[in-house]
């Protein structure tokens, strides 16, 4: 099957390992990775901010780099794949772009979606030695509802155990720009998350959006905390 991925500006400047292992579990699976070079940021942190027009440029730019072809479309962020999702709202007073928006987003998928429900695979044969705590994050789990995917394939990692923690699907604290205009409370969110991580006491923190992970992780590192952080795409790559 022939895929189109959307690396997300994250995965482009902070956590390439995780962009790389999305692209080889993708080729793992049977499928053929195209990368439409013109892509850019997605636009949520103009849009987070309250600067919709100023985002629409960039948004104008993404549907157009993901019209080369009619394939699918994979994102390892579930952040990113919903704001692009979103696009035909922001476009409401261009009705020929907002139906465009629209055929991209039907092409869209979260990675783990896309894998269990179009692929049809649970199981992909990972490996991987420890206790870890998996955070479903709010774009990926409240806003784009996919929750039961992730697990299904972390439950069939061999020697990996799942442990559930305390308040699991609390928001983390990041939120895009929340984390910088409400630091304080931000702050307090990502500390209350780590104490209840902790409280279980992991080998692994595992999630699917790598911005909280971002957040989370480096709490973890501030506390002293000796907690692996990974991408799912980096666990299920693992052998």
């Amino acid at each position: 099957m022939n895929v189109n991925f959307f690396v997300t500006c994250i995965g482009d400047a902070f956590k390439s390992r995780m962009a790389q292992k999305s692209v080889l579990l993708l080729e793992q699976l049977g499928c053929n990775v195209h990368f439409p070079e013109k892509q850019g940021c997605c636009g949520q942190p103009a849009i987070n901010g309250g600067y919709v027009r100023d985002a629409i440029p960039g948004i104008k730019n993404i549907i157009s780099s993901l019209e080369e072809n009619d394939w699918p479309i994979v994102s390892p962020a579930g952040s990113c794949t919903y704001t692009i999702k979103n696009y035909a709202r922001y476009l409401s007073e261009e009705p020929g772009w907002a139906a465009r928006a629209e055929k991209v987003a039907e092409r869209l998928h979260d990675l783990t979606s896309f894998i269990v429900n179009n692929l049809g695979i649970t199981d992909v044969g990972a490996s991987l030695n420890g206790r870890a705590v998996y955070h479903p994050s709010c774009s990926l789990s409240r806003k784009l509802g996919v929750t039961r995917e992730p697990l299904l394939l972390l439950e069939n990692v061999r020697g990996l155990e799942l442990l559930p923690f305390h308040a699991q699907e609390t928001c983390c604290g990041f939120g895009g720009t929340f984390s910088v205009k409400m630091a304080e409370i931000s702050g307090e969110m990502v500390k209350e998350k780590v104490s209840h991580i902790m409280d279980v006491k992991p080998d692994f923190l595992i999630g699917a959006d790598a911005s909280c992970l971002l957040n989370i992780g480096g709490r973890l590192s501030r506390e002293g905390h000796p907690v692996k952080v990974m991408h799912i795409a980096e666990v299920l790559m693992h052998r």
